[in-house]
């Protein structure tokens, strides 16, 4: 009880001393809707000073823990430990999203200084040798304790995070792998705006109209608005932002300026100037390796996938081999038919990197009469997202209804209340799909505030999807490519993980599972995306609100698996690049782009497919939480491709029976039991790998 009355006491002192004349609203209660972000009066200025304040908060509260002079238990030190840096987590969670979506010169100083520091800031908190000495007390008497599942959990999980933060270290070891920890903070950093500037920097400006060639209307369109908007009127400019640059590679006629754009998209970061990438992953690559080695583990690899459902690099590589053998057979055929597409139109040039999208799509055109232009004018934004939560609806009974009186940190932002079927209010969710040169590449979902209770009462949550989706463009409403409603729907799945999420603590509410877990909730959204009955729903013109053909439809379903061996290895060739940089177990020196070829050829990566993500602008593992965990897509696809035959074997891809066992033990559930146990819950049993063939076209 003393514990929880200080914390109360420091938060009140807190915000009570912001009531002088200068506020910053980092710090100050938050009278908004549902305690979201006052976007309006958050200033850049505000964010290092709410840091610093918020880390001495945060540093008296865990002195609050240690100094009590009572026996430990669950309550004054693990729940108290969950309850300590709410203020910190807060600040976080808003500058962190600013960090991705709102990017400047001035965010990335902020980002310089202060990453660091929190670094060494949990640092101190997880070496703090009485800290841990009241958390293993409690460990060593655990079953004792007499804890619910959820409760043992939670106790399970802080030990083990504390031994892997350095806790059993001794004093010069602890103080290396703080000094280590600093040093990856600050290369992720630079990485990840390396790669931003990299993108943002490469233009190709046409000024020819004949170089325009064969591309649709909207990618023309939407060039001439990115030319006029630089002052360069008259002319069309082209990025590397992918809803420009894979228009261009798909449908150019111009097979040099294919090869241009390209080379600017897979050379990003491997151009030996100020923004090159080699030595700094290269750093990352060997201080990992020497964090793991401290903590005993052979490699970073080992050291990541002991907390995940993998386990051990040898069955990551196991899955991956498995998928892979039939994966590059395809692609070869896939190879050989565009070779032939060359040699009919009377070219004898041999197909390149830069040439696979612009003949697979002829390839698919002529073998499907599919042309992506033909989806793209019933995939208008609105439409998809209404389309999404209309499934949600379906699956789930809950209700999205839009605010405008939720502030924004941006115009293209749309903010939704989240209710039950009886209006009862669930969560926020923040949508922002559209690329801008402050926003990173990709798609994500991230959170402001995740979900748990606190003293029974439900805090719920607010959570944020992010895209970088084609825009709207003159008249035109932003009209999405196929792959761009697939990722939408990914998106969201990770939100309603968050979203629904059911749990008492928040460290493991909503999405904190295993990171080969957590892809499943956001996968399985995917299959309902082109189910006919889900299409019929929001796959409409955006001109006159004619539904999507059913010959259309068709031609999806026919060409679903068509370019999957291309598209698997791909995304694989990734993923053993990943785990070949993260199961070195000894420092390397080798030059990165050896390595990489090395890794590549070793698995016999035809030349003509690029390794999804290169290395020198692989952000998944170098400036973000995917190191040694690329895998965990295809991992997490046995389970969503096992789980949505479930539902079609019903008789009934909207079984009502299945999404409450499917909310219920998968989405309300968090990390509160074994991952395989809760899907074996949901599902009856563990999944198998046939599915997943049979859906890539592979088996």
């Amino acid at each position: 009880m003393k514990v929880k009355i200080m914390a109360i006491l420091f938060t009140t002192l807190l915000f009570a001393s912001c009531s002088n004349e200068v506020k910053n609203p980092l710090l100050d209660k938050w009278d908004t809707p549902f305690e979201t972000p006052p976007f309006e009066q958050i200033k850049e200025d505000n964010y290092l000073p709410a840091f610093y304040e918020t880390m001495k908060l945060h540093n008296a509260e865990i002195d609050a823990i240690v100094n009590n002079s009572e026996a430990p238990t669950f309550e004054n030190t693990i729940v108290a430990l969950e309850n300590s840096g709410f203020l910190l987590t807060r600040v976080n969670r808003v500058f962190s999203a600013m960090n991705e979506s709102m990017n400047s010169d001035k965010i990335q100083e902020i980002a310089k200084e202060i990453y660091p520091k929190l670094s060494e800031h949990d640092d101190n908190i997880n070496m703090n040798p009485a800290l841990f000495t009241k958390i293993k007390s409690l460990y060593e008497k655990k079953d004792e304790l007499n804890l619910n599942k959820e409760q043992m959990i939670v106790l399970k999980n802080y030990y083990k995070d504390f031994i892997r933060g350095g806790a059993n270290l001794n004093t010069d070891d602890k103080a290396r792998f703080s000094k280590i920890n600093g040093e990856l903070s600050s290369l992720a950093i630079q990485f990840g705006d390396n790669v931003l500037k990299e993108t943002n920097k490469f233009e190709l400006v046409i000024d020819n109209k004949d170089d325009l060639a064969g591309l649709p209307e909207s990618a023309v369109a939407n060039a001439a608005e990115t030319a006029a908007s630089k002052g360069q009127t008259g002319k069309w400019i082209f990025t590397i932002q992918k809803p420009s640059m894979i228009p261009f590679i798909q449908y150019s006629t111009n097979r040099a300026l294919r090869e241009k754009i390209y080379s600017a998209y897979f050379m990003k970061g491997d151009n030996n100037d100020e923004l090159d990438n080699k030595n700094i992953l290269l750093k990352i690559v060997n201080l990992r390796l020497e964090r793991a080695k401290l903590l005993g583990f052979n490699s970073h690899a080992d050291f990541v996938l002991d907390e995940q459902m993998a386990k051990n690099p040898s069955n990551v590589y196991m899955l991956l081999e498995k998928v892979l053998t039939p994966a590059l057979k395809r692609a070869e055929e896939e190879r050989a038919e565009m070779q032939e597409m060359i040699k009919k139109e009377g070219n004898n040039f041999k197909l390149e990197s830069w040439d696979w999208f612009y003949y697979s799509e002829k390839v698919k055109k002529e073998k499907y009469d599919l042309d992506e232009n033909d989806l793209r004018p019933y995939f208008e934004v609105n439409n998809v997202i209404k389309g999404v939560f209309g499934l949600a609806t379906t699956l789930f009974g809950i209700q999205f209804e839009e605010r405008n009186d939720i502030q924004k940190y941006h115009p293209d932002v749309k903010v939704f209340e989240v209710k039950e079927a009886d209006g009862k209010h669930i969560g926020i969710l923040y949508t922002d799909y559209f690329p801008r040169d402050s926003k990173r590449s990709g798609a994500w979902m991230d959170e402001f505030r995740r979900q748990y209770k606190k003293d029974g009462e439900m805090i719920t949550p607010i959570i944020y999807n992010v895209g970088n989706f084609s825009k709207p463009s003159g008249d035109k409403p932003a009209l999405l490519s196929l792959d761009e409603v697939l990722t939408l729907f990914h998106e969201f799945g990770h939100a309603m993980h968050g979203m629904l999420s059911n749990c008492t603590y928040e460290s493991v509410a909503g999405t904190e599972t295993p990171r080969d877990f957590v892809e499943f909730p956001s996968q399985v959204m995917e299959n309902w995306a082109l189910q006919p009955e889900v299409l019929k729903t929001y796959a409409t013109h955006y001109e006159n609100g004619e539904v999507i053909p059913v010959e259309l439809v068709n031609k999806i379903e026919n060409a679903s698996k068509f370019n999957q061996g291309f598209a698997t290895t791909e995304y694989l060739a990734a993923s053993f690049l990943d785990m070949d940089w993260h199961t070195i177990t000894e420092p390397v020196t080798i030059d990165v782009n050896t390595f990489e070829n090395n890794s590549m050829n070793k698995i016999g990566l035809i030349p003509e497919i690029k390794p999804r993500y290169r290395s020198t602008y692989f952000n998944h593992i170098f400036s973000g939480d995917y190191s040694s965990g690329y895998y965990s897509y295809i991992w997490a696809e046995v389970l969503d491709a096992d789980a949505f035959a479930a539902f079609k074997s019903s008789g009934d891809i909207f079984n009502p029976e299945l999404a409450k066992k499917y909310r219920e033990f998968i989405l309300s559930a968090g990390g509160t039991d074994d991952a395989m146990e809760l899907y074996k819950k949901f599902r009856g049993t563990e999944p198998g790998i046939e599915p997943l063939l049979e859906r890539r076209g592979l088996n």
